[in-house]
């Protein structure tokens, strides 16, 4: 009490009562499910939780061996570690700070080495042959793929949704648990291979899935069997509506993860069931464009994203 009373006489007299608040000395909680991947001779790939009740967290901080590596915004919980030394035993531990600057403890340290380097090697591995997806609930998935092969060996399976990396495993997995997802949502999984020079494979094949709703949250509001398919000058989308209760007459369209568009369609030409819509593509064959799209619901928001599809255009 001897500490806090004449500092809150001064702030009552400078600033008024309404300006007065406490400090904050409250350090954050530890990031949890810390791991660390070797993802090449040189690099390891580095994930974690995000820290509970990380309203206030504005930010993490990676470190190896105690020395800060890596510093990232809030809403980053991966990050890839560079420029180390093959064959290296390293330890990366990270920790939480908030906007007060007070900083959480470490977790424990998870140990990792990288492998020998192959300097002259520029073959890429082959893709996975086939990928596969499940929902394990609301915010997870298990994605399974069949190995990869390499002349110098694999070293990494590198998981992207959206054209975005957001997962790495071993060598030897063949599936891996993702989380942090968002419910009711559909995701489209790829699967790369990469080897000890940082050389990685073509895509395996999509895996498509989508995570249900919480309880209570009501029908998935995502388009279904959404498709896309270039032709000269055009690309033709694909869909079924949701079941949203009443007939969906507007949708808006993502291209290469922006806003493009908004397809309307009006009264007496509003489909039901499996819908069709013809894009002119004026840009030069060989673009490629990453496409998904979502409902306008009764209530007036929008709805869940369709699954990407990838698309080439044509002359």
């Amino acid at each position: 009490m001897r500490r806090t009373t004449p500092t809150l006489a001064l702030c009552l007299a400078l600033t008024g009562a309404a300006a007065c608040t406490a400090s904050d000395t409250t350090p954050p909680s530890a990031p949890a499910g810390l791991t660390a991947q070797a993802g090449s001779a040189t690099s390891v790939h580095v994930m974690w939780e995000a820290a509970a009740g990380s309203e206030g967290v504005t930010g993490y901080q990676v470190f190896e061996d105690g020395r800060l590596v890596r510093e990232l915004p809030a809403d980053k919980t991966m990050v890839d570690v560079t420029g180390l030394g093959p064959q290296t035993g390293y330890s990366f531990t990270v920790r939480a700070r908030d906007a007060a600057g007070n900083r959480s403890e470490a977790g424990p340290p998870v140990r990792v080495t990288t492998p020998a380097a192959k300097a002259e090697d520029r073959q890429a591995p082959t893709a996975p042959p086939s990928v596969n997806a499940r929902a394990t609930g609301p915010r997870a998935a298990l994605v399974s793929w069949t190995p990869a092969s390499d002349d110098t060996g694999v070293t990494a399976y590198d998981v992207y949704q959206g054209g975005a990396r957001i997962h790495t495993a071993g060598p030897g997995a063949t599936e891996t648990a993702l989380t942090g997802l968002q419910p009711d949502t559909a995701y489209t999984f790829t699967v790369r291979a990469r080897d000890g020079a940082d050389n990685s494979s073509p895509d395996g094949p999509a895996a498509d899935v989508t995570t249900p709703p919480d309880p209570g949250t009501g029908p998935d509001t995502a388009p279904a069997g959404f498709t896309a398919t270039a032709s000269p000058g055009a690309v033709t989308l694909g869909w079924t509506a949701p079941d949203t209760g009443r007939a969906t007459s507007e949708y808006e369209l993502y291209v290469n993860g922006r806003a493009t568009t908004v397809i309307q369609f009006g009264a007496g030409a509003v489909p039901n069931g499996r819908a069709e819509y013809r894009l002119t593509a004026t840009e030069p064959a060989g673009t490629v464009w990453a496409v998904k799209l979502r409902a306008r619901l009764p209530d007036g928001n929008w709805g869940a994203f369709s699954v990407e599809r990838s698309i080439t255009l044509t002359g």
